[in-house]
């Protein structure tokens, strides 16, 4: 018995040695990696490809050999310093966009596309070469110069179309309920727990917004290609450019060819030597774009980057807190260095609470700096009470925003229970001592308790948004009712101040400022990669929501991720009032 237990104590001992030398061989081989000197060679063709979702910021160091055990994905700032070091660049002929799939939002690409505009500027070429586009990849490529397919492949343009999730049978048959709690005129908020198909109010909502988006991405399609609005509309309409042939004589592409013959043009119009283009890729590009900073001058501009839901508690890479907010927030203000302040948000809101704490400190920012919002792709509800607490507002045409409204929902198994024959009893020595059991139907009186406080938080928002925007309550009141606002709508009807990206937003800070020359100051700051490794060692943390998309795949896995969402919430929200999904 001591021999066996002995042969499994020293099995169990090898294969633990050979775990810690797996990886220890896995950090070294990183640490070999990112410690290559990237080397540019002349005539080079900036390969832009994004194998990665797009974020608008990634705390990921490309040289901490630590963050391979983490989900990567590629700053929207780094991609655009990228291509603004490339065009400054004398080794980088011309850019190539081979874009399959990009993971980003719309607002993210135009973002890229104005970066393009800028590069073909300076005198250099964009190509662009796909074996297929998707709706998204063609917006995005059809800045180039000249836009190439596959003989055999396909072009998706038939215009945008938004999906809305509804569980209000599937809570009848489950016996799992939602208990809604919102504000009384705030029609569309929750609807998918209260009813199993969408409201006039909100099918008319959702058109809107989705026609104002449509608008913004044909529009800059049209501009590129040289191709009348009116005309893009048809083909979308129609399906004219499903094949390549149509795509040719509708003049969405240029060229009908193979890889090798396009990698042909590349190597001609770089005037390389060989056989092929000196490629480079972007992510390598990046590792040496990012030494090489834009902005350089002695007096800083403070970046805070809001991205994520906003729920109460420090935050992280992956979600707004008020702790990380509230401290990067007093650091730019206290710092001596920093003349003005850009906040960068990305949200589709969450809790009220913690929107109103860092409401707070941008307020308290704003007294002493200068500061400038900038909205990306959603700005929504919580991520609009933030924005409000600035001095200026810019949004992009195509960045949803609004939904101004709080509501509240609390799960319910009472259903569930009764099916299963789960009774549940109370005791206590006042009335509201236990003022909700997830086994008992929500009281009355209880809902009146949380009514209160749903009205109380939202009279508070339209305040802010009264305050922040120099608007009457009434006013206020009428833009909100949780309606989304495209960022063009939101200008027409004074929500934002103005439109533009990151690079406008920075100028106008800088101008507030009195400041020509500037380096950006990056925040709020995290972990690095060894000390989130550590800890998630530590708390044995593993990715469910994985684990779930992979086993049942991107569809169902969608689904359960937005059931989960909606599950988890705590709190008075303000947030976008269901889980929109645009194609």
């Amino acid at each position: 018995m001591a021999f066996l237990r002995n042969l499994l104590a020293s099995i169990l001992g090898t294969l633990f040695a050979l775990g810690i030398l797996f990886f220890m061989f896995l950090i070294f081989a990183s640490l070999a990696s990112v410690g290559d000197e990237v080397r540019v060679k002349p005539n080079s063709v900036l390969k832009l490809e994004f194998p990665l979702p797009v974020s608008e910021h990634s705390t990921t160091d490309p040289d901490d050999p630590f963050t391979i055990f983490f989900e990567p994905k590629m700053g929207l700032d780094q991609i655009v310093q990228a291509i603004g070091v490339a065009g400054k660049d004398d080794r980088i002929k011309g850019i190539s966009i081979s874009s399959p799939y990009l993971m980003s939002g719309m607002a993210q690409a135009k973002a890229i596309r104005d970066a393009l505009e800028d590069f073909k500027a300076k005198g250099k070429f964009v190509y662009a070469y796909g074996d297929f586009y998707t709706q998204k990849d063609y917006y995005l490529s059809s800045v180039a110069d000249s836009l190439f397919i596959n003989p055999a492949g396909n072009l998706d343009f038939k215009g945008l179309a938004a999906e809305v999730l509804f569980f209000k049978d599937f809570q009848e048959k489950s016996g799992v309920k939602m208990e809604v709690v919102r504000h009384g005129k705030y029609k569309s908020a929750v609807e998918p727990f209260l009813s199993d198909k969408m409201s006039p109010e909100n099918r008319e909502q959702l058109s809107s917004l989705i026609q104002s988006l449509w608008e913004s991405m044909r529009d800059g399609i049209g501009e590129s290609r040289n191709i009348p609005a009116a005309t893009l509309d048809q083909l979308a309409d129609s399906l004219g450019g499903r094949n390549p042939e149509m795509a040719l004589n509708a003049r969405l592409v240029d060229a009908l060819v193979y890889a090798d013959t396009y990698e042909d043009k590349l190597l001609r119009e770089s005037g390389g030597k060989g056989k092929h283009p000196e490629f480079i890729t972007l992510q390598r590009y990046m590792r040496y774009s990012r030494k090489r900073p834009i902005y350089k001058g002695s007096d800083e501009i403070a970046v805070i980057y809001a991205q994520g839901e906003i729920l109460y508690g420090e935050g992280s890479p992956e979600f707004i807190g008020q702790g990380k907010m509230t401290k990067a927030l007093r650091k730019a203000r206290e710092d001596k260095d920093v003349k003005a302040v850009v906040v960068r948000i990305n949200s589709p809101g969450g809790s009220a609470l913690s929107s109103e704490l860092i409401w707070r400190e941008l307020q308290l920012t704003r007294k002493a700096k200068p500061v400038v919002v900038s909205l990306s792709d959603i700005a929504a509800s919580g991520g609009y009470y933030m924005a409000v607490g600035g001095d200026i507002i810019l949004a992009e045409p195509n960045t949803i925003t609004g939904s101004i409204g709080v509501f509240t929902t609390v799960p319910n198994l009472s259903g569930i229970s009764e099916k299963v024959g789960i009774n549940a009893e109370q005791v206590g020595t006042h009335h509201y001592s236990m003022d909700y059991s997830l086994f008992e139907p929500m009281r009355e009186d209880f809902r009146e308790v949380l009514r209160d406080g749903i009205e109380d938080t939202y009279q508070m928002f339209l305040e802010r948004v009264s305050e922040g925007r120099k608007i009457s309550l009434a006013k206020a009141d009428s833009l909100a009712q949780g309606r989304v606002w495209s960022g063009k709508q939101a200008l027409e009807n004074g929500m934002v101040d103005d439109l533009g990206g990151m690079p406008e937003a920075l100028e106008l800070a800088a101008e507030m400022a009195g400041i020509t020359d500037f380096k950006l100051q990056i925040l709020p700051r995290y972990k690095t990669g060894l000390e989130r490794l550590m800890e998630d060692l530590g708390g044995g943390q593993v990715s469910a929501d994985q684990v779930i998309t992979s086993e049942l795949g991107p569809e169902w896995g969608e689904t359960i991720m937005a059931l989960k969402q909606l599950l988890k919430q705590e709190g008075i929200q303000a947030r976008m009032p269901f889980i929109l999904k645009i194609n």
